[in-house]
């Protein structure tokens, strides 16, 4: 086993040395990979470690799209730290069950300690109540469950049915779409999600809000959540914090924000401001997998309202050991999770390597990569079509808005080059291509790359 760990340990040198190097990504057909599993792995008999291993990592290598590449400017999927790798290892190591806190004291204190930090960060108080997730979705669930709790504590016990009230949930049309889900499965259905048009910023509008709750309250309807998005998926944008606050405390109702990427700016001096209002949310969603730059999936949930968290998740089972202290919480009791793995040990050991100032760092160098892009393509007559400080970059060309191709058409041969990856979305009705910083490693030469493949591509379609 010992060769086997160097191994191991090589192989994540040599990939990391080697990444630049690679495609981003190398198309492949079901088809194949179905011959190769098929081909070498019947089950009939046992393979050796050794070769299992060499066998996974030669189709990990060859047959994925490099989310971790430093020409990677897609979704919110980053390069990771060798901490965070350290620390999955680690976990899959001693195996810690964080239903309950006698199981894994040790790291359902780590656990604690970071969400503390993070917690005032954000501004909130360090005993705000918070806990690891699997990521942004089950956050987001948290969140509607506490409000449900909180407005209707009967809910709980007699379910939506019996609340007598329509809720309504209000979000954007560039809210996260888990949103749709979620209304689903807390009982509460699709129709209560009210879209509330953006403003030219592609914001949600704060009046329309503000029209959207009076008039819904005039027909029944009962205000429970407002949805914020701090950093949205398909353009970076940040929701105006403060004056949706304002409004849902207004009528009452709870305020949460989806802060799943763009929260972690609350780490940079240079983009705190841009995160104005964040530290009156009810609760908030936090991905430490997106901009914290650890291995996936490591969601967080923060809430000032402990009581409402309690009475959404609160269980008892008698094969469960016994709660001994008061100043700890069990896991299983007071989170949508029942058996857990130690999914705050790569935050911590990313944190505690790198520190917050170094987070910051990393986050304000991405930032600047994404103000080098905008520069770049602007030089080159490409045109923005979003505005916000944050490195998710959106654009289009004059040859596109001409119709002399689609932006998917750019987008096949950019991935048939596989020097780079980016993608598209739609942003005030038209189709813009889409590129955000998501890997610390990326540099200038990066960008120039992508630029490079642009320009070539383009010229290609051009009539």
């Amino acid at each position: 086993m010992s060769s086997l760990w160097n191994w191991l340990g090589n192989e994540i040198e040599a990939f990391n040395n080697e990444i630049r190097d690679l495609p981003v990504q190398e198309k492949v057909g079901p088809e194949r990979v179905r011959d190769r599993l098929r081909s070498r792995f019947s089950f009939d008999k046992p393979i050796p470690v050794d070769e299992v291993s060499t066998d996974v990592s030669r189709m990990l290598r060859q047959w994925n799209v490099h989310v971790t590449h430093p020409r990677y400017f897609g979704l919110f999927n980053p390069s990771v730290h060798d901490a965070g790798i350290m620390a999955d290892a680690l976990a899959a190591l001693y195996n810690p069950q964080l239903a309950v806190w006698s199981h894994a004291p040790a790291v359902n204190e780590i656990e604690r300690h970071t969400l503390g930090a993070f917690s005032k960060a954000l501004g909130f108080s360090e005993a705000t109540f918070a806990n690891f997730t699997t990521g942004g979705f089950e956050a987001n669930f948290s969140a509607v469950l506490a409000a449900l709790a909180h407005h209707f504590p009967e809910s709980s016990t007699d379910g939506v049915a019996a609340i007598g009230k329509k809720p309504a949930v209000y979000v954007s049309e560039e809210t996260h779409h888990s949103l749709v889900k979620i209304t689903r499965m807390a009982g509460l259905g699709t129709n209560s999600l009210r879209q509330i048009p953006l403003n030219k910023a592609l914001q949600l509008d704060p009046d329309a809000l503000a029209q959207q709750i009076a008039r819904d309250h005039e027909n029944g309807w009962h205000p429970l959540l407002v949805v914020a998005t701090a950093g949205t998926t398909g353009a970076g944008i940040v929701d105006p914090l403060p004056a949706l606050a304002d409004i849902a405390q207004q009528y009452g109702a709870w305020f949460h924000v989806d802060g799943a990427w763009g929260a972690s700016a609350s780490l940079s001096p240079r983009l705190r401001g841009t995160l104005a209002g964040i530290e009156r949310a009810d609760s908030l969603t936090w991905d430490a997998h997106k901009w914290l730059s650890v291995p996936m999936g490591a969601g967080m949930f923060f809430c000032r309202h402990t009581e409402a968290v309690q009475r959404a998740f609160a269980v008892n089972a008698s094969y469960m050991p016994a709660k001994t202290r008061g100043d700890t919480f069990d896991s299983y009791a007071v989170t949508a999770q029942w058996s857990r793995r130690a999914i705050g040990l790569k935050v911590f050991m990313t944190l505690a390597t790198l520190g917050l100032p170094g987070l910051g760092e990393i986050i304000e160098h991405q930032a600047e990569m994404g103000d080098v892009l905008r520069e770049r393509l602007q030089d080159k007559g490409w045109l923005l079509t979003n505005g916000t400080r944050l490195p998710v970059i959106c654009f289009t060309h004059p040859e596109i808005r001409a119709g002399h191709f689609e932006t998917t058409d750019l987008l096949r041969l950019i991935y048939r080059r596989a020097r780079v990856w980016i993608s598209d979305t739609v942003l005030d009705g038209e189709r813009s291509l889409r590129a955000c910083i998501t890997s610390f490693r990326t540099n200038e030469d990066d960008i120039d790359v992508l630029v490079g493949e642009l320009e070539t591509v383009r010229r290609e379609l051009t009539p």
